[in-house]
């Protein structure tokens, strides 16, 4: 009772300060109303103080809360400043569409991370798994391709040049499967990297090579392997479902489609409140639905393991990934940079339009004549060093909260049914604009993810055996947090950390794409992908130049993630004595397991 109280004060609390939005950024919203209506008439004073009395705030914005709030009581969340519709169907209408393309989307995600986890399934139902190398190298790079340019690439080449799909509007099912993909492709390579990691630690455990010892088949095995792993993934599922609902704002400008994240931008941008509180809110009574049904879940699929402690750790010693990629990697990113760096990115040469790439310009040319790969040197200063600040921000404020599901648990539920934009513009009203309110954005929403993950290991490694051998022995909480817990799970944290590294030059991006990141000439990757898209059909080069370094990046935080393993050898525990040692057998036989079944 107390989380869903504390839930709901939260929720109350965003609704109320989106309320306040006209006012916390100081701007008039009946001016603002009046220039949606109609941007040619004159905003006298006597025509503002007309849309005032009509729509019933000139008596401040505590009366409209309080208002809108008595009637959303009766179930009337009011009526739209712009159109004068009821907002209650609009709003359905709006999460109709949303839902629809975010269960397609969900489908393809899934597909996609069995396909990614399709290598480590197959060894570790034939028990070879001894000697894998982390990997993904493939899945980091589709992992970083930006939503918005994958969306502009199909509806281009596979809705207009080819014509095998429709590529704007929304009129039926064909039209689901491009933006589908788009939305779906990357974040299927997300959970699928984030589910790989977690495969070798369940083919290695004893009812793995208990079932092949009875001949089960590898099929069998594995099935029952990702059974075992999936209730670490379904906060992090979760937070997917609703973010492919309300986050999808940028593929559904691209698409032309109206769900529900457009239409919660174009309200925050018409300072239309009423739609703006009841699609906000919509989004917040999805986040509790996705929440406590992945709750139901991973307790149905964990059972009463879970609950008396009769769990093994799923994070085992593993063979680090090889050193050479990271290496290669590392020094294609460095290349790039010191190159473009030599260059200037701000020179127009108007005759030089365009331009493929050539000798003179490796990267080719953008719409102004200006050297692509001098902008993405440059732009490479601020935006790697930007989202590696943000990443480094958010690992230790995922952690920390996420050792207090409690406090964490409603807080990432709230914030992750905002969308990043609607959170941009909170931050632009509260903290004003300017270089660093894309920033802020970003990083208030981007520990939760991190916290979620962080909750769902710790609730699964203090259900192991060797956690309830060490509380027997007298093990205090101060010590399993920090030689079992916390060694535990701040490795795959950390990996996952890495793996959204380039997901939050994305989320810059995006925020740039939409006209609320960095502003021109700045060479801002989010930026230099906003303002080459128009020219994408006919100079792809323009945009495949800095979605190639991002997706480099993603490659080199994937390649440089699988180094960071849990040590092979920890030091024994003062609780765990025995003698003979059999005592302390009893606690680390699990770490000192193979990776994979022998």
């Amino acid at each position: 009772m107390a989380g869903a109280g504390w839930r709901t004060l939260l929720a109350l609390g965003l609704v109320c300060g989106i309320g306040l939005l006209p006012w916390l950024t100081h701007t008039d919203p009946a001016y603002t109303v009046l220039k949606a209506r109609s941007a040619e008439r004159e905003p006298t004073p006597e025509v503002l103080a007309g849309i005032r009395q009509q729509l019933g705030i000139d008596g401040g914005p505590l009366h409209v809360l309080a208002g809108w709030l008595g009637g959303l009581v009766r179930g009337d969340a009011g009526q739209s400043w712009i159109s004068g519709a009821d907002v209650l169907p609009e709003v359905t209408r709006a999460l109709g569409a949303s839902l629809l393309l975010m269960g397609v989307a969900l489908l393809v995600a899934v597909l996609t991370a069995g396909v990614i986890c399709l290598r480590t399934l197959r060894l570790g139902a034939r028990r070879r798994l001894g000697g894998r190398r982390a990997g993904g190298s493939g899945s980091a790079v589709l992992a970083s391709l930006p939503e918005f340019l994958v969306a502009s690439v199909l509806a281009t080449v596979v809705g207009v040049q080819l014509g095998w799909l429709p590529a704007l509007g929304w009129y039926g099912p064909q039209w689901t499967v491009l933006p589908a993909l788009a939305l779906g492709l990357p974040a299927g390579a997300v959970l699928g990297r984030l589910l790989d990691d977690l495969l070798p630690g369940a083919f290695g455990e004893p009812w793995a090579m208990a079932a092949a010892a009875r001949g089960l088949t590898g099929r069998s095995i594995a099935r029952q392997a990702v059974r075992r792993c999936v209730p670490a993934l379904l906060p992090n599922l979760g937070l997917f479902v609703v973010g492919l609902t309300g986050g999808a704002v940028a593929v559904e400008q691209v698409f032309d489609i109206p769900g529900l994240g457009r239409t919660t931008l174009q309200a925050a941008l018409a300072q239309d409140l009423p739609v703006l509180q009841a699609g906000t809110l919509a989004l917040v009574l999805l986040a509790a639905l996705a929440t406590g049904a992945t709750r139901v879940a991973a307790r149905l699929l964990t059972g009463p393991a879970l609950r008396d402690g009769a769990l093994s750790s799923l994070h085992r010693p593993a063979p680090p990934a090889g050193r050479l990629l990271p290496l290669v990697y590392g020094a294609l990113l460095v290349a790039v940079v010191a190159f473009g760096l030599a260059r200037d990115p701000l020179a127009l040469d108007t005759g030089q339009r365009l331009r493929a790439p050539s000798p003179e310009h490796p990267f080719g040319t953008d719409a102004l004549g200006r050297d692509l790969l001098a902008r993405v040197g440059h732009g490479a200063l601020d935006t790697l060093l930007l989202a590696a600040a943000i990443s480094a921000a958010a690992l230790l404020v995922g952690v920390l909260l996420g050792l207090v599901p409690r406090v964490s648990a409603p807080l990432v539920d709230t914030l992750n049914a905002v969308p990043p934009v609607l959170v941009a513009l909170l931050v632009t009203a509260v903290a004003g604009s300017g270089a660093a309110t894309p920033a802020l954005a970003v990083g208030a929403v981007a520990w939760a993810p991190l916290a979620a993950h962080t909750s769902a290991l710790l609730r699964q490694e203090r259900a192991t055996l060797h956690i309830t051998a060490s509380k027997g022995l007298g093990a205090g909480p101060v010590h399993l947090l920090r030689h079992e817990l916390l060694p535990a799970v701040v490795p795959p944290v950390l990996r996952h950390a890495l793996l959204r590294l380039p997901g939050v030059a994305l989320a810059l991006a995006s925020l740039g794409f939409l006209g609320l990141g960095a502003q021109p000439p700045s060479p801002e990757w989010g930026l230099l992908l906003a303002e080459n898209q128009p020219y994408a059909e006919r100079a792809p080069w323009a945009v495949l130049a800095p979605a190639a370094v991002l997706a480099l990046l993603g490659a080199l935080a994937v390649s440089a993630a699988g180094g960071l393993r849990r040590p092979v050898r920890r030091r024994p525990s003062p609780f765990v004595d025995g003698g003979d040692g059999a005592e302390r057998r009893s606690v680390t036989a699990t770490e000192k397991e193979p990776a994979g079944v022998r």
